[in-house]
């Protein structure tokens, strides 16, 4: 994957995220389901009775789920740092953006200008890759008051940076991720996240992220990553996915 044009990588990933097989179709539906019951629960103000049947609801949805040998049922990692494995598997799976997993809002994203070809110092800023999110974080993600805990931004900058990063052709892991809190970033706005390729040094890939609410810049962050050997990546996937959970 490291030496295919980037052009092919988003080719490759806009051909496997429009897949709509029955079940894909009804994992989401499910996920959403999930996000729906936990934002009910982060805000509910039933009475015990109505808890109770609820959660008499939820333990038959949980056996109706439930089988012998609960292996893994997807290819790929569910970890958008690294094109190398499989992008459908990173946006289905996700816990920050997998349209399969309830714990992680709904993410949309947007593709910016690829000028992967060209070294840094022929570049405009305006003519780095970019990957854009989009994002609504509900009552389920509240650290202070109506806005967003700290920890959920900083794990969707992870997941922004390690998209971003991607681009470059030679992705990797984070090695660090440093992000600053301008101001509260508020639940149930519209809020845009930006992540830009700055440069590449040797193994090394840099990258910057912010966040906005409408025009004000609520957070930032920077991430390193540290490219890899997707030998090592694939052994784990290999253990990973003869081990029943």
């Amino acid at each position: 994957m490291a030496d295919e044009p980037i052009g092919d990588v988003v080719a490759h990933w806009i051909q496997t995220s429009i897949d709509t097989s029955p079940r894909r179709i009804e994992l989401k539906r499910l996920a959403d389901a999930g996000r729906l019951v936990i934002e009910r629960m982060a805000t509910t103000a039933a009475p015990p009775e109505v808890i109770e049947r609820a959660a008499a609801l939820l333990e038959t949805a949980a056996r109706e789920l439930d089988g012998p040998g609960k292996v893994r049922q997807y290819l790929g990692f569910a970890e958008s740092a690294n094109a190398g494995g499989d992008p459908h598997a990173h946006f289905d799976h996700s816990p920050v953006m997998g349209v399969a997993n309830p714990v992680a809002p709904v993410v949309r994203v947007e593709w910016g200008v690829s000028r992967a070809g060209l070294p840094a110092s022929e570049r405009s800023s305006s003519e780095h890759e970019q990957v854009v999110m989009h994002v609504r974080f509900g009552s389920a993600y509240e650290g202070p008051p109506g806005s967003v805990h700290g920890g959920f931004l900083a794990a969707m900058f992870d997941e922004l940076l390690g998209m971003t990063q991607s681009l470059s052709g030679q992705p990797g892991m984070t090695g660090t991720l440093t992000v600053r809190y301008r101001r509260p970033t508020p639940l149930h706005h519209d809020l845009r996240f930006e992540g830009t390729l700055d440069r590449v040094d040797g193994r090394k890939i840099f990258t910057t992220g912010r966040c906005f609410d409408g025009d004000t810049l609520t957070a930032e962050a920077e991430g390193l990553f540290v490219r890899v050997d997707f030998q090592r990546i694939a052994e784990m996937m290999t253990s990973r996915d003869g081990r029943v959970d």
